[in-house]
């Protein structure tokens, strides 16, 4: 059953959730695996989101984060810059210039090309030292997902987790270690690179989001939280249907937590999209009593086809419609006041 909304008419906070890899279809297998349920599906404003880039029809991780993240449309595998390499500047930059908290929250690597979308800028998705090398600029306040090898083990000889040490983070290698931490910036880097998934035992993202959004909520500025469920998109280039749907319903729990403060909160809007859909995937059948389903893949790769938008709380009416990907930063800028 959807919210129905009564809430201020502006949000202090703002979370986006990216189902990397999440069409249409992965909800909808999601959905029936869950007994005809998900959080999802109780939003109250639902959109359609293009996906294109700026040089494909078909775009990848990198471009489609840019294009959330930033506002602006870009080639494919380029991070935080316009096509002819111009640096833009993140709706988390701009959260962080008006004294909001931030966070980023993921399940692969925080060097990886959607979370990299939201703290830095550099030509190449996989120059991933590189992209580590933007995060003590960043000012994020919580950070959680892989990477320890890109923060620690570079080729330049730098640690950064020592130098955010330096600066007063709190820098940590399991989410109980976070849990129980001090006050103030935290980064916890849960894995060499990309975590486990979650059929091997991986189950921290929506910990993780109820641990951020504590946190968080303390700045009186309120907050913008980035959270994505990164590997969704792999089951789909695997065309493993167990894989996508666990990662879908996985992702959905981490959605719930997020809805659930927004719901008592009363001042934050909740965005949850995709950047593009994975596998072609197709259902070919399913029984939402049996909780089954059986879907097809057309492709190991990415497709053109649109994807879901989902909102709840103040402003959330503005992301109905049939929208370009790169309507988010505006948006959430001129309904939250923020000053870029």
């Amino acid at each position: 059953m959807a919210f129905v909304q009564l809430y201020a008419k502006a949000p202090k906070n703002v979370i986006i959730m990216i189902g990397d890899g999440m069409g249409f279809n992965q909800v909808q297998a999601a959905l029936t695996v869950n007994g005809n349920f998900l959080n999802m599906a109780r939003f109250p404003y639902t959109g359609i989101e293009k996906t294109y880039s700026a040089n494909d029809y078909i775009t990848d991780s990198a471009a489609g984060g840019t294009a959330i993240a930033c506002g602006v449309k870009t080639n494919n595998g380029m991070i935080g810059v316009t096509p002819d390499s111009v640096r833009k500047s993140s709706i988390l930059a701009v959260a962080e210039k008006n004294g909001v908290a931030t966070g980023v929250v993921v399940t692969c690597n925080l060097t990886h090309a959607t979370p990299a979308s939201f703290y830095a800028h550099a030509g190449s998705r996989n120059s991933t030292q590189e992209i580590a090398g933007w995060f003590p600029q960043s000012g994020i306040d919580v950070a959680i997902g892989g990477g320890i090898a890109d923060f620690e083990k570079r080729k330049d000889g730098r640690n950064l987790s020592a130098e955010l040490k330096s600066k007063g983070y709190q820098v940590v290698y399991s989410l109980e270690e976070a849990a129980t931490g001090k006050p103030g910036q935290l980064l916890a880097l849960l894995a060499e690179d990309h975590p486990k998934k979650v059929s091997e035992g991986r189950d921290y993202l929506p910990k993780a989001v109820s641990l951020a959004l504590s946190r968080l909520s303390k700045n009186p500025k309120g907050f913008f939280l980035m959270v994505e469920g990164s590997q969704i998109d792999w089951g789909g280039h695997n065309n493993d249907q167990d894989y996508m749907v666990s990662e879908t319903v996985d992702f959905d729990k981490a959605v719930g937590e997020a809805l659930e403060f927004a719901r008592k909160d009363g001042n934050t809007l909740v965005i949850v999209t995709a950047d593009h859909e994975t596998g072609g995937t197709a259902i070919r059948e399913g029984s939402f009593e049996k909780k089954t389903v059986k879907v097809d893949f057309t492709k190991v790769k990415h497709t053109g086809a649109p994807v879901p938008i989902f909102a709840f709380g103040p402003g959330a009416e503005q992301f109905t419609g049939w929208l370009e990907n790169t309507i988010y930063k505006n948006r959430i800028i001129k309904l939250t006041g923020w000053k870029e």
